[in-house]
């Protein structure tokens, strides 16, 4: 069943104060409200629900508004459950008229509704966000032609660059390289190659450093090798030397730091 969505009845209540008359309508949070189209906001949502019958969800106002509230002032669902009922401009800017001392929410209603919505739905409140701050002359249309992200957080299939895996990948590309342009090597070390570098993983994370420094030599003899071999081999062709000049370059950089 799709959700009975709020719209402003304007009536009054004897015994209560309407929000917008107790609060001030110049903060930033009512301005917002006022800002935002929430019809938008209630076509894109809404089309998730089917209309068929059954509990109707809570109004689309309500839960993009305590999401936007959410991130606005990185809040965890629990504190945004307890701020919203303690702050009047809170409950304003998600629609209500009254103050209510009882949230029409629970903490689990916030996760069902971001499952449901998923990553696609939930990308138009940053849809929604940039129209306003374009409206509102927060920003400029030509400041969105570039978009700066900050992946400092994001997982990443990076290696941590340690000695013993430069020299270990670098030997692999040399090696890989070499099959593919058809140069037979003397010997390739892929099986004791792998051998030293798990050793001398094992050997660091127990804090047997001379062990592990011994393995590491053992690396740096291996690509060593490749590198003279191949530059052997390669250096009557001068195509291949092309070919070869900044794999092998990098291949020494790597074995020569320290």
């Amino acid at each position: 069943m799709r959700p009975k969505e709020r719209r402003d009845s304007g009536q009054k209540d004897l015994f209560r104060a309407r929000l917008d008359q107790i609060v001030d309508i110049g903060h930033p949070l009512a301005k917002l409200a006022q800002a935002i189209d929430w019809g938008f906001l209630e076509q894109n949502f809404g089309a998730v629900y089917a209309d068929v019958p059954g509990r109707p969800p809570l109004p689309t106002r309500l839960m993009a508004g305590l999401a936007i509230l959410k991130h606005t002032h990185d809040l965890s669902d629990e504190a945004l459950c307890e701020r919203w009922v303690e702050n009047p401009y809170f409950q304003l800017f998600c629609g209500e008229e009254f103050f209510q001392h009882k949230p029409p929410f629970d903490r689990s209603s916030l996760t069902r509704w971001r499952q449901r919505m998923g990553e696609e739905k939930l990308a138009t409140l940053v849809q929604e966000s940039l129209s306003v701050a374009t409206k509102t002359g927060a920003a400029k249309p030509s400041d969105f032609s570039r978009i700066i992200v900050d992946t400092t957080v994001q997982e990443k299939a990076v290696a941590f660059p340690t000695d013993a895996k430069l020299m270990h990948r670098a030997r692999e590309r040399l090696v890989r390289l070499a099959k593919k342009h058809g140069v037979t090597l003397r010997q390739s070390y892929e099986r004791i190659g792998k051998h030293a570098l798990i050793a001398h993983q094992r050997y660091a994370h127990a804090k047997q450093f001379k062990r592990a420094n011994k393995a590491l030599r053992k690396l740096r003899t291996f690509l060593g090798r490749v590198e003279r071999d191949i530059a052997r081999r390669i250096k009557d062709d001068f195509s291949l030397c092309a070919i070869f000049a900044r794999p092998l370059y990098l291949a020494e950089r790597v074995r020569e730091q320290r």
